[in-house]
């Protein structure tokens, strides 16, 4: 497998035909469809459904393609080092977060953090946490604010504060009228679940079957915002983390609830892990451990369940 055959695929999965790719690559369609084929063979992968001059990207080829694009995450980097390097140019932040945490807090940090540091030029990437980990642990960015449930990924990282999960319901439903929640007042009640290989829902499974009580899952969604729009529709009942249950609760019609066995989750900044924190790099965990702090104690229950430790003390 070469750079050609790879550059072969992005090329038609870009353009969507063989013909429009081998013009943006200034080469031929046979040639293009030969690369295409070859790589077919050597992936063993069906990359492309064909229906007569029709192409049209498989659910293998459209694996293949999010993972040929994080591979490409690093070769950008490079192009845009050597570049910075050439000019003399600005000095750069290339700081990341799941999508709910890139348009909120982290937005918000670095608007604060460029009125401080207005010529540094700071670049914000959205992923889903396996994807930002990975960014981090490459150092493809240089820090992160991520949510986190059970062991921390492969990186550096320093705690900024812990809330618990809460349990979010449709507006009329029966137990909207129950103080405190726990696993038994679940039983037998249909639950939106989190994706079964996210670290959130092992947690639940875990207190779940540490109480007996079997999970009647109905649904499954991986968005803070599809899982409550799946409860106010009455699809069933879930357990999420404390700033997405209150920001969607603006905009969907749900009762959030305590939820006991307390579900811990830890707000955090992640930083690469061979990583040397310079100045810059200081003078931006302070401001997004600032905005963190200013608004998740803005939440039901944060007073009591925040724990702040310094800047800086992570492994």
């Amino acid at each position: 497998m070469t750079f050609r055959h790879i550059e072969a695929f992005r090329a038609v999965m870009a353009v969507g035909s063989m013909t429009g790719a081998a013009r943006l690559l200034h080469t031929s369609q046979p040639q293009v469809s030969r690369l295409v084929a070859q790589l077919e063979v050597m992936t063993g992968l069906p990359l492309f459904d064909r229906s007569g001059s029709r192409l049209s990207p498989s659910l293998d080829g459209m694996r293949f393609h999010a993972e040929v694009d994080r591979a490409f995450v690093g070769l950008t980097s490079l192009e845009a080092a050597a570049a910075r390097i050439r000019a003399f140019g600005a000095e750069r932040l290339r700081v990341a977060a799941m999508p709910r945490l890139a348009g909120g807090l982290l937005s918000r940090a670095v608007a604060r953090f460029k009125a401080e540091h207005p010529d540094v030029i700071v670049a914000i990437h959205s992923g889903d946490d396996e994807t930002v980990n990975s960014w981090i642990a490459s150092g493809s960015c240089d820090a992160a604010l991520t949510m986190i449930y059970g062991d921390a990924p492969n990186s550096r990282l320093d705690h900024v504060l812990t809330m618990d999960c809460v349990a979010v319901l449709p507006l009329d439903h029966p137990l909207g009228s129950r103080a405190c929640l726990t696993p038994e007042d679940f039983r037998g009640i249909p639950f939106v679940a989190s994706p079964a290989t996210s670290a959130l829902q092992t947690q639940i499974e875990a207190v779940f079957a540490a109480a007996a009580v079997d999970m009647t899952i109905t649904a499954e969604a991986g968005l803070g915002a599809a899982i409550c729009t799946l409860v106010s529709a009455g699809l069933g009942v879930s357990l999420m983390n404390p700033l997405a249950a209150y920001e969607e609760a603006k905009v969907s019609p749900i009762i959030i609830r305590p939820f006991a066995p307390a579900l811990p989750v830890r707000f955090a900044l992640l930083f690469p892990p061979d990583h040397t924190r310079g100045r810059l790099m200081r003078a931006f965990g302070a401001c997004a451990r600032a905005i963190m702090l200013e608004e998740l104690a803005r939440l039901p229950g944060a007073v009591n369940q925040a724990v702040p430790e310094a800047f800086g003390n992570g492994p």
